[in-house]
C-alpha cells in the first residue's frame, strides 16, 4: 500500500472520530461553527513525529475537498524536511513556529512566526519546521492531505522503535 493510500486511510479514520464527537457542530451543510471550548483534539497521526496532536474543524483531511485543521506541538518539536502535493496555508495561532525551505532541517536557516503570523506554502514546495515554545497552528488546504519525507528515513512510521 502505498505512503499515500495510508495517509488518507489514517486521515479518514481520524477524521471521522472526531466528527462523531463534535456531533451537531459538523451536521450543518451552510456553515461550519466550532466555538474554542468545543475544538476537540486528538493524537496527530503516526506520519507526523510522535508528540502532536490535531483537530478537525472542517472536511476530512483524507478526502477530497476543504480542510481546515489545527496541530498543536510541544516546545521543541522538530518537522523534517518534507512536501505536500497540495498548497498549505499555515497561520500561528500561539507559540513560535519556526519554518524553512530545503532538503534538511536547519534551524538556522528558518524565519520565526509568532501568532498571527502566515505562510502559504505551494504545492511541492519541500520544506521543514520546528518549535521553540509550545505552538498551535492552524492549516487550510484543499485534501486530501499529504506529507511526503524528503528522506524517507525521516517518516516516522518507517522508523523502528527501540525496545
Amino acid at each position: 500500500m502505498s505512503i499515500t493510500r495510508h495517509l488518507t486511510i489514517q486521515f479518514s479514520i481520524l477524521a471521522l472520530g472526531l466528527v462523531a464527537a463534535a456531533g451537531p457542530v459538523f451536521a450543518q451543510s451552510a456553515h461550519v461553527l466550532v466555538p474554542a471550548d468545543k475544538v476537540q483534539w486528538g493524537p496527530a497521526p503516526p506520519v507526523l513525529p510522535a508528540g502532536a496532536q490535531i483537530a478537525v474543524l472542517e472536511g476530512n483531511p483524507g478526502e477530497k475537498g476543504p480542510v481546515t485543521l489545527r496541530l498543536r506541538f510541544p516546545a521543541n518539536y522538530e518537522i523534517p524536511a518534507h512536501w505536500h502535493s497540495m498548497t498549505e496555508h499555515l497561520t500561528v495561532l500561539t507559540g513560535s513556529f519556526h519554518v524553512g525551505m530545503g532538503d534538511k532541517l536547519d534551524r538556522k536557516a528558518t524565519q520565526t512566526l509568532e501568532p498571527g503570523g502566515f505562510v502559504s506554502l505551494p504545492a511541492s514546495m519541500r520544506h521543514f519546521a520546528w518549535t521553540s515554545a509550545p505552538t498551535v497552528v492552524q492549516i487550510s488546504l484543499e485534501g486530501p492531505f499529504d506529507i511526503l519525507y524528503v528522506n524517507p528515513a525521516d517518516n516516522p512510521q518507517k522508523q523502528v522503535t527501540k525496545r
